[in-house]
């Protein structure tokens, strides 16, 4: 299949390797408003090609938008519009309620795959592509129901090459859910970076006293602010919600801090260790899914060369 990728950064540039890499994908057309990205993506062999956005959804068969979500708000309508009747149109945003909303009358609506492949670094633009990036993740598909099966199986080969196991939700659960474990996160990472550049001014203290702790904590504020103020935004009612109760527990434990409740701080510390657990099963289950796939493909393997071992004996016909 053809596959039109317009956005050739961290998320898109990925999904283009992996796609090359396994062969989905017969070519993979890159669109891109930057034309220094569009040079380095070539450069890089993340695509075959680059083109403006109306020429090359004249002939694709796929188009993955992987962009800024304020972006793809805007775009995805004039998108549907302009693609053919048989063409899919998949999303990577990490937000979905708004999005879906936008096109939820749209006549070409099923052709629309509401997605969010959950994986990423700190890094962006084409350079910080990788290859296998998404392999052992999950990918979230919104509103399954609203898309055809050829738009759901097309989806589904793109998302089974790149690696992940997909499960369904609704927008509303969706933006709820990463709220929690994705955005807030997020923004305490921003934040942290902020306040620790407020106080120490001498960038030498921080480059002289910071561990490991600081750096894997802090390491997320070293992302694409054109992507995450659209995304902190556009999930504005959750992501509230959220900080509220983060900001709760944050003056619940400035309290027992200042009343030096020893007991007390250990206690909310010892609940927090019970992350441990949750952690390790997201662990435990990436690794029984690469293990899977990988049992998987050694006996497809073998089934092959049985087979071919066969073809050989076979005597020829008389």
């Amino acid at each position: 299949m053809r596959v039109t990728i317009v956005g050739v950064g961290l998320i898109g540039g990925s999904i283009a390797l992996d796609l090359q890499k396994t062969k989905v994908a017969k070519e993979v057309i890159g669109v891109d408003n930057s034309r220094k990205n569009g040079l380095k993506a070539l450069k890089l062999g993340l695509v075959d090609k680059m083109l403006p956005l109306e020429k090359a959804l004249a002939s694709t068969d796929v188009v993955i938008l992987s962009i800024p979500v304020n972006a793809m708000h805007s775009m995805l309508p004039s998108v549907l519009d302009t693609v053919g009747e048989k063409t899919v149109v998949i999303d990577t945003g990490s937000t979905k309620n708004q999005l879906c909303k936008a096109v939820a009358h749209h006549p070409k609506r099923k052709q629309f795959v509401a997605s969010h492949p959950i994986a990423g670094t700190e890094n962006f633009g084409p350079e910080a592509a990788l290859e296998g990036l998404f392999r052992s993740k999950t990918n979230i598909i919104c509103e399954k129901e609203k898309s055809s099966k050829h738009a759901l199986s097309v989806a589904g080969k793109i998302f089974s090459a790149l690696g992940m196991k997909t499960v369904y939700m609704e927008p509303k659960e969706h933006d709820r859910h990463v709220a929690y474990v994705s955005h807030l996160s997020h923004v305490s990472s921003f934040l942290l970076g902020h306040t620790v550049l407020d106080i120490e001014k001498d960038e030498k203290n921080i480059f002289n006293l910071a561990g490991s702790g600081f750096s894997s904590t802090v390491r997320l504020a070293k992302s694409s602010p054109d992507m995450w103020a659209p995304i902190f935004e556009q999930n504005l009612e959750y992501l509230s919600q959220a900080l509220m109760e983060y900001i709760m527990h944050l003056q619940k434990f400035h309290y027992h801090l200042m009343k030096r409740n020893t007991g007390e701080l250990k206690t909310i510390l010892s609940r927090a260790n019970e992350i441990r657990r949750v952690l390790d099963g997201i662990e435990l289950k990436g690794q029984k899914a690469m293990s899977k796939r990988q049992s998987a493909k050694g006996n497809s393997q073998r089934a092959n060369n049985v087979d071919g071992k066969r073809k050989v004996t076979q005597p020829k016909s008389l």
